[in-house]
């Protein structure tokens, strides 16, 4: 297995630079592509081998900025926002991670993109899984943060930390509840699940929430939870034709899933690296972006 020595030497000396949200850089293209009965916001750039960067709840594809500035030096970097969230659209339905796989597979298409690298964080890994198991072929490496995924695992184990409520919070009444207190309901993420609150700065906090208080927003985010258990159902109908073979880095936060990230895909992949972020929760690229990005790219090269 390989060694991450460089990694973890960053990781143990270095002390962890706070990320606010920062702008993608020059030469970086927006477009909203229309494909799969959604359109979806993206933000490419770069050149040489095409990486894409999905992203989780609470955040949206501005979370992949520094990263993104890093990966172009040597990448084709293209960094959706998933349906239903910043800057792309909230159609009715779609929010399984199966047909948000197919969201991807269409912006690809409309690039004409073929194999990609992969990095997924939160929401995004679950996104990510779908699309590299139905197309497999098609993702030479896959770098996944932080979250579980639906029917992956210890998946019903990790369904009982109460920490998870929200995954069962939503409907109409909970959508009453939470218009216009966005802010208070995305603090309770960024306050219970990092190491410590203060690595998501004010402006991040405020950045993001004026995104989720768009209309349609915060009800897009309630169905990408409420989807949960038909993505159960289809994992476990995808992972029957056999585990992922490409290369495979499972990154956790030590203070959040830490080595359980590796246990999850060990699960569902064959060919597994683990690397966990030390003094960080959920929040890697806001809690310890330094070590974070060093962990991809080293295992990217």
């Amino acid at each position: 297995m390989r060694k991450f020595a460089s990694i973890l030497s960053a990781m143990l000396f270095a002390t962890p630079a706070l990320a606010q949200v920062q702008p993608f850089p020059p030469g970086f293209r927006a477009e909203t592509i229309s494909t799969n009965g959604a359109q979806i916001f993206v933000r490419f750039g770069g050149h040489g081998p095409a990486v894409v960067l999905l992203h989780g709840y609470g955040e949206t594809g501005d979370m992949w900025a520094p990263l993104a500035a890093r990966l172009a030096r040597d990448h084709t970097v293209i960094v959706p926002d998933l349906r239903g969230m910043g800057l792309s659209s909230h159609p009715a339905g779609g929010y399984d991670k199966k047909t948000q796989g197919g969201d991807v597979a269409g912006v690809l298409d409309a690039l004409k993109i073929g194999t990609v690298e992969m990095v997924t964080h939160d929401i995004g890994n679950m996104v990510g899984y779908a699309f590299a198991a139905e197309q497999p072929d098609r993702v030479t490496k896959f770098v996944l943060m932080d979250a579980p995924i639906p029917g992956i695992g210890p998946w019903e184990e990790i369904l009982k930390n109460p920490l998870l409520w929200h995954f069962r919070f939503g409907g109409p009444d909970m959508e009453r509840l939470v218009e216009g207190r966005e802010r208070i309901y995305l603090d309770r993420f960024w306050n219970e699940f990092s190491a410590d609150p203060k690595s998501f700065d004010e402006a991040s906090r405020a950045h993001y929430a004026a995104l989720y208080a768009r209309p349609g927003a915060m009800h897009s985010g309630f169905e990408q939870f409420k989807a949960f258990d038909q993505d159960t159902v289809d994992n476990r109908a995808l992972l029957a034709k056999g585990p992922l073979r490409m290369p495979i880095l499972a990154i956790g936060g030590e203070k959040s899933f830490g080595p359980m990230m590796a246990v999850i895909m060990r699960a569902a992949a064959s060919n597994v690296q683990e690397v966990v972020i030390p003094r960080s929760g959920h929040w890697l690229m806001e809690e310890n972006p330094t070590a974070t990005i060093e962990a991809i790219t080293e295992f990217l090269q």
